[in-house]
């Protein structure tokens, strides 16, 4: 009898430890598999930050190169710009300051200018010469163009100009200035493109 209770006894012992130990590995069992699953999915989440940062760092690197690239052109071309500015200057500024500080010439071209207007019957013309050159201008203009001065041609102090003049309507609706820096203005225009290239040929 007390046999048959041991036995039994065992019997539900081995049966309670075998279903213990079946259980058991089946928790290690799921929890290696969850624990492989929480790996993977860190291992996929850590390559998709890195694939992310590293994208981020590329396109952060070509809008670097490429606003660097743009700073460096813009500033190549504002010095070409500049030093044709200068070599420009250079070449025609002083021959123009030089001719437009002979009265003679001024006058000449005032004479052209006035004559000009006359025979297409524009009269009411108004003329504007600097301070300095005024009284010499002002006899220049009885003895060379009496003739268009009686029918109305009015002469006065330019304000803003040392060389040349400026002439228009006596209503101010316009005027046009013939002065050294007009001038250089005006050659500058044409002179600068060869000059470019002149000075930065490929």
């Amino acid at each position: 009898m007390e046999n048959k209770i041991q036995e039994l006894t065992e019997k539900i012992y081995n049966e309670g430890v075998l279903k213990a130990k079946e259980e058991a590995e089946s928790i290690l069992n799921a929890a290696r598999n969850k624990a492989s699953e929480i790996e993977n999915e860190a291992q996929k989440n850590a390559k998709n930050i890195t694939d992310d940062a590293i994208k981020k760092a590329e396109k952060l690197k070509e809008q670097v190169e490429t606003e660097l690239k743009m700073s460096i052109n813009q500033t190549i071309s504002a010095l070409k710009q500049e030093l044709t500015n200068i070599v420009t200057l250079q070449a025609i500024q002083p021959s123009v300051k030089e001719i437009f500080n002979d009265v003679s010439f001024v006058q000449k071209i005032i004479e052209i200018v006035v004559k000009s207007w006359a025979e297409k019957g524009i009269s009411d013309l108004k003329i504007a010469i600097p301070e300095e050159v005024y009284k010499e201008m002002e006899t220049f203009f009885k003895n060379r163009l009496s003739a268009e001065m009686s029918k109305g041609i009015e002469i006065t102090i330019a304000d803003g100009i040392r060389t040349g003049f400026k002439v228009g309507p006596k209503d101010d609706s316009y005027q046009i200035s013939f002065s050294d820096s007009d001038f250089i203005n005006f050659f500058r225009s044409y002179l600068q493109p060869k000059t470019t290239e002149l000075l930065f040929a490929k």
